[in-house]
């Protein structure tokens, strides 16, 4: 505060040092890509199921109105994409800040500063994962091979690190500690 009472308001200028730490927390990040690989299959079979029986129910509409049901299929596409951006912006902004796939192999996704997730953030992840892919073509995925905390291109454009539950990075660290 000045002399003058005059309190600036806005960001701090100071940046936030990184909260996880590979070297100092190694069970945070352990197993973490081969897991995630895992969840992202699951959640692409969760993210297909709903627009797959969407695109019966069309058909069956289409055969029974004698093609004119078929019209549903223009927003067919839009809703499967709007589907997907709300899956990954509610499970990511949830208590969990993971994917009901991340869920499953106890990982969570937090900021870099160690904030968790929220919904846009969630979203946009999800968009951003789709763009690195389609634009850099899947060599992008090995990317996490050289870095130390496992990010791959989209989580370090949005400052976002995927980590071993607590739970799951205490698991890790007692079987060190008894190996070692």
């Amino acid at each position: 505060m000045t002399d003058s009472g005059f309190r600036p308001l806005g960001v701090p200028i100071e940046p936030k040092p990184h909260a996880y730490d590979p070297v100092v927390n190694p069970e945070l990040f352990e197993g973490v890509l081969a897991r995630r690989l895992i969840a992202f299959v699951i959640d692409v079979v969760i993210i297909a199921i709903p627009p797959i029986f969407a695109a019966l129910f069309i058909f069956i509409v289409g055969l029974v109105t004698l093609g004119l049901g078929w019209f549903l299929f223009w927003f067919w596409w839009p809703a499967t994409v709007i589907w997907a951006l709300c899956y990954y912006g509610l499970t990511f902004g949830g208590t969990d800040s993971a994917t009901l796939g991340m869920r499953a192999m106890d990982l969570e996704m937090r900021t870099w500063y160690g904030a968790p997730a929220y919904f846009v953030l969630g979203a946009v992840h999800a968009i951003a994962f789709w763009f690195t892919v389609s634009f850099f073509t899947p060599l992008v995925l090995l990317v996490p091979f050289f870095n130390e905390r496992r990010r791959l291109l989209h989580d370090i454009l949005l400052g976002t690190v995927i980590i071993n539950t607590r739970a799951n990075a205490a698991n890790f660290h007692t079987r060190r500690a008894q190996a070692g």
